[in-house]
């Protein structure tokens, strides 16, 4: 029975890892069609960074069951870092990406060393109240200009190939990073370090009889996202050519909570559609000002009413596929 048992799970594994992988070929040949139609590619771009940051932010409370409220801090960090680095110290592109990642890296290390001693709301808290000392520091240190930013930030040539100031080439760059980050976040759901995490989620106290330090997984987990959120930010550097406060704020971690809920947390894709609808509202109903906000709320609510497992964890029940 237990070999039918195991051999029916590893069956069930295979399939579900072979429908994300059709599934992520299909999202990659619909990216790279973009700059052939229609569809502004600075939206897409833009939303790429926000969907990377969702997709890392998805990793922590979507497998490790860790619910930050201070993502932002990460995402900030590493834009100020690698705006300073292009517009004052005139490094390129690539060492600017690295000065970022590292800078992100760091802060997460630091961060996550306090906060990962607490567990549930006390966590949420402590990421929170940790944002918001990043954003005060950020404030009145005077390499990030306080509220006016970093403007006018040089994309230049990357590995001194690549003409970043060409939509095209940056949207391809763009691409590329974001498929790259992707992988790598599907690689670690799907390794035995993503199968401790979905058993610290579920419960803790039975990974931990088990022989598993729970607490270094959920720090390695923690990094590894504020570390994604760090590289998703350098990437928006590029397409935004600034860094400001708001991407520090902790209404940017609020709004990455919406996309992981609204696309469906614990799922491979959901992060990504979360992403593009939040992304899309706030581009095409700008007309209607402070109203986007409310607008969002509704939808929101309307989501959480209707598709409790968020839109792609909905259609994957539907369809009993691995989404």
């Amino acid at each position: 029975m237990s070999v039918i048992t195991d051999n029916s799970a590893s069956a069930s594994s295979g399939r579900g890892i072979r429908d994300e992988m059709v599934a992520f070929v299909i999202m990659a040949a619909l990216l790279a069609t973009v700059p052939f139609t229609n569809i502004y590619p600075f939206f897409v771009m833009q939303a790429l960074c926000f969907a990377l940051f969702a997709c890392a932010f998805n990793l922590l409370i979507g497998y490790g069951g860790l619910l930050s409220f201070g993502h932002a801090m990460f995402l900030g960090t590493a834009g100020y870092f690698t705006a300073h680095a292009l517009k004052v110290w005139g490094v390129s592109p690539e060492i600017g990406i690295v000065v970022g990642t590292a800078g992100a890296c760091a802060l997460s290390i630091v961060t996550g060393w306090i906060s990962i001693r607490r567990q549930g709301i006390y966590f949420a808290m402590i990421t929170l109240a940790l944002s918001q000392l990043v954003f005060f520091v950020y404030l009145q240190t005077p390499f990030t200009h306080g509220e006016d930013g970093i403007q006018g930030i040089p994309q230049g040539m990357l590995f001194g190939l690549f003409d970043l100031s060409k939509p095209t080439i940056l949207y391809y760059v763009i691409l590329v990073a974001f498929l790259l980050a992707f992988l790598l976040i599907f690689r670690a759901i799907n390794s035995p370090f993503g199968e401790v995490l979905k058993a610290i989620r579920e419960n803790e106290p039975r990974a931990i009889s088990l022989g598993y330090k729970t607490d270094h997984y959920k720090l390695m987990a923690f990094i590894l996202s504020g570390t994604l959120s760090g590289f998703a930010g350098s990437l928006k550097v590029f397409v935004a050519q600034n860094a400001s406060l708001t991407d520090v704020h902790w209404t940017m971690s609020g709004e990455i909570v919406l996309m992981a809920l609204i696309g469906g947390l614990g799922t491979v894709f959901g992060p990504v559609v979360g992403a593009f609808i939040i992304v899309a509202m706030q581009q095409y109903l700008a007309g209607f000002g402070q109203w986007v906000t409310v607008i969002q709320g509704v939808i929101f609510v309307v989501c959480v009413l209707t598709f409790r497992r968020g839109i792609v964890g909905e259609i994957a029940a539907l369809f009993k596929r691995s989404l």
